[in-house]
């Protein structure tokens, strides 16, 4: 998934806008002129370490740039992805929320506060937030809404609405693959095997992570094997063995063709 996307616990992706920019807080005045260079230094510093994946350092800048400027939404939105990327998901919330709490048009701690929450498998949290993006004109970037608010409610058993909202992510993005897959998967389920399949075969065209395009060809073998196309399944399982990077699907994939062999 492009660099602002991450894989969920179920099956499908959930779009979040991880890309924190070097610079672009904007402190609250806090007391002294130096207090708020101190704030975006360590802002900046704690970002810097976040893109190398030094995550325990990023959350210390982070925390030295929250005590220097409490109130700014920038820093707090940092922090909360530093938090999530750490796997602590309680002071994670806490901080996407005092951000929202400071700016609520801050559209990425928003877009990534429901993330989280899909990850976390609370899907009806999740779901108002991203309604609340995909109807502000000012979101640049509905189609992550709206495919991050189609799988929530996907997962929450809402089918015909999930179906809607991954369409219409389609319609803004032909080529955005996280919503090719999710609906592929929908497609899927519901027996649709020949649009499920175009679904497929288009996010493996994308330009999607290599564990996608696996699992793109994972569920594809899946439905030939269902067919009856045995040759075809086996060709699809070792073009997602064989994806360089080797992820979850790519090792399903590995284990698919032990079975089949």
């Amino acid at each position: 998934m492009s660099n602002h996307l991450i894989r969920v616990g179920a099956p499908g992706a959930v779009a979040l806008a991880v890309a924190l920019c070097v610079g672009c807080s904007t402190p609250n005045p806090p007391s002294t002129e130096s207090a708020a260079k101190k704030a975006l230094a360590h802002h900046d510093i704690g970002v810097e370490y976040m893109s190398q994946g030094r995550i325990a350092l990023a959350i210390r800048e982070l925390r030295a740039a929250k005590e220097a400027s409490p109130e700014d939404p920038w820093i707090a939105l940092a922090l909360a992805e530093a938090y999530r990327r750490r796997g602590k998901a309680e002071e994670a919330e806490a901080e996407f929320l005092r951000a929202l709490e400071r700016d609520p048009e801050l559209h990425r701690a928003r877009l990534n506060l429901a993330g989280m929450y899909i990850q976390l498998e609370r899907y009806a949290e999740a779901v108002p937030h991203l309604a609340q993006l995909v109807d502000d004109a000012t979101f640049p970037a509905p189609w992550r809404a709206l495919t991050n608010l189609g799988w929530a409610q996907y997962r929450l058993g809402h089918r015909d609405e999930a179906r809607r909202n991954l369409r219409i992510a389609i319609e803004y993005r032909e080529d955005y693959w996280p919503a090719l897959l999710n609906l592929g998967i929908l497609e899927q389920e519901d027996g649709s095997t020949l649009e499920a399949m175009r679904l497929f075969e288009r996010v493996t065209e994308a330009r999607a992570y290599p564990d996608a395009h696996a699992e793109a060809n994972y569920r594809m073998a899946e439905i030939h094997v269902s067919l009856g196309q045995r040759r075809q399944a086996l060709e699809r399982l070792q073009a997602a063995a064989s994806t360089p990077a080797q992820g979850l699907w790519s090792r399903r994939s590995e284990e698919y063709l032990q079975l089949l062999r």
